[in-house]
């Protein structure tokens, strides 16, 4: 769960709420790769982000691979304020190990779907590539590492769905 950033032209921003509803959620879900119960929320819920407002009057059906192929405004084209960023939650923990998982993990990594340095932004560092390397988190304005005892692939999918 959290405030929906996009990477658009070098820069991320976010989204307008204008027309957000629980399909546009779960578009961003299934982009995510995440299953469960989406969720659309408004209001800025998750905090207000900063810098460009990227996307507005976001309407997709429910069946979109991604928020590309959704109805909406042009890139930049808005009227919004950052009061009005729009967030989702995915509600992905459904299974007995995944929910024992999360409970072990969610005082290291928190669901935020945005870039930058924020509290349990994680990033790989070290790696031949961007998508390999050591898993970091930011955590009291520092970057840190995760201690890899009963760490598995599960813990793999959950920093890559982050990602």
């Amino acid at each position: 769960e959290g405030r929906v950033e996009v990477y658009h032209d070098g820069k991320w921003g976010t989204i307008c709420d204008d027309q957000w509803d629980d399909r546009d959620a779960e578009v961003v879900c299934r982009q995510l790769g995440l299953s469960g119960n989406p969720k659309a929320l408004s209001w800025a819920h998750y905090g207000q982000g900063s810098g460009p407002i990227l996307l507005d009057e976001v309407q997709c059906s429910g069946n979109e691979l991604s928020l590309d192929q959704c109805k909406k405004s042009d890139w930049g084209q808005q009227n919004c304020d950052h009061i009005e960023d729009a967030g989702v939650s995915c509600d992905p923990f459904t299974g007995t190990d995944l929910q024992l998982f999360a409970s072990q993990m969610q005082s290291i990594v928190h669901l935020y779907y945005w870039a930058g340095s924020a509290e349990g932004t994680v990033r790989l560092a070290g790696g031949r590539s961007p998508s390999e390397g050591r898993v970091e988190v930011y955590y009291n304005g520092d970057w840190g590492t995760v201690c890899d005892d009963g760490w598995t692939d599960l813990g793999a999918q959950v920093v890559c769905r982050q990602l």
